[in-house]
């Protein structure tokens, strides 16, 4: 029977500590582990992460960063229009159900519809932006787009 002063964890499975620095005999004296001498040696905080050995390092030896990052662009989950042929006809799609079929991961996202690939569906389809070329594809197959206010952020 197992009893509560009996328990022990699995041996092997809790390791004591190195104990550097405390005399000759414990293997770990003198220099404690660190060698003799040089920077790593010392202490403070050491060299950096990305040093490497003096050679010029690849932050310096790649070209600079250009341009700048629009902190106000908007993100869009974007979808082609021959991705809806998994609907039915005459159905109505929004992210809701685009999320359902698996075509989008998210509806964290506005939706934006682009002309790529071939639509063989009429189908009603809700999104917060169409390119021109989405909309000419839908309503030639007799659809409809929608254009609605999007709920969600586009950061």
């Amino acid at each position: 029977m197992v009893r509560q002063d009996s328990l022990a964890p699995a041996s092997g499975s809790r390791k004591k500590r190195k104990r550097v620095g405390r005399g000759l005999g414990s293997g770990h004296g003198t220099y404690s582990t660190r060698g003799m001498k040089g920077q790593k040696a010392r202490s403070g905080p050491g060299i950096h992460p990305y040093f490497e050995g003096g050679q010029l390092p690849l932050v310096k030896r790649l070209p600079a960063k250009r341009g700048f990052n629009n902190i106000f662009r908007k993100e869009y989950c974007v979808v082609n229009v021959g991705r809806l042929n998994v609907f039915e006809p005459n159905s109505v799609v929004d992210r809701q159900k685009l999320v359902g079929a698996r075509v989008i991961k998210s509806t964290a996202k506005p939706l934006k519809l682009l002309g790529g690939g071939s639509l063989d569906r009429a189908l009603v389809v809700r999104a917060e932006k169409v390119s021109a070329a989405a909309r000419e594809k839908i309503e030639a197959v007799g659809g409809r787009v929608e254009e609605v206010r999007s709920a969600a952020k586009a950061s």
